[in-house]
């Protein structure tokens, strides 16, 4: 009997055991994602709401960039708005891949955000984008204050979501 008994200890302290490592390696995957885009991270600082545009341009190629070194990789734009080339920065590729933008070259879209200046170069922060005549495509951010979407809790964005 005493070693069934033990046998049973030995079995819950290994599920623990698994279960606490299992949920460090959760949160630290999770912290290794988030890197440079967190809330008050130096490249969402450079949202500012005040600067809020709108653009319509066309879309020359969905792909991934690093916005700042140290940031974990972004899904981005490429589009020309007349002889211009610009980039647009999207959210995180964890949050959205570049392969889920459902955009395709030459398709006429309307992108809310802001200008911001990153490394020397300037680029739009994407809060919105849709695919003309006004189909969503994706929301990334809060129009009324830029909070990223990849940073609020699930009610948050289920709410957001549900708002479309």
């Amino acid at each position: 009997m005493q070693s069934s008994s033990i046998q049973i200890g030995k079995l819950i302290l290994m599920i623990s055991l698994s279960l606490v490592i299992g949920i460090s390696w959760l949160q630290a995957e999770e912290q290794r994602d988030m890197q440079g885009w967190g809330i008050d991270d130096p490249y969402n600082k450079l949202y500012d709401v005040r600067e809020f545009e709108k653009i319509r341009a066309y879309v020359v190629r969905v792909k991934e960039v690093v916005p700042m070194p140290g940031m974990s990789p972004a899904t981005a734009l490429d589009v020309r708005e007349g002889a211009y080339i610009h980039e647009i920065h999207l959210c995180p590729t964890w949050y959205r891949k570049p392969s889920e933008i459902r955009l395709k070259k030459n398709e006429r879209i309307k992108v809310k955000g802001v200008w911001a200046e990153v490394n020397g170069k300037d680029i739009f922060m994407a809060s919105k984008v849709k695919k003309d005549p006004d189909t969503d495509i994706l929301k990334v951010r809060l129009t009324k204050d830029g909070t990223p979407f990849w940073t609020m809790t699930s009610q948050q964005l289920a709410k957001e979501m549900s708002e479309e």
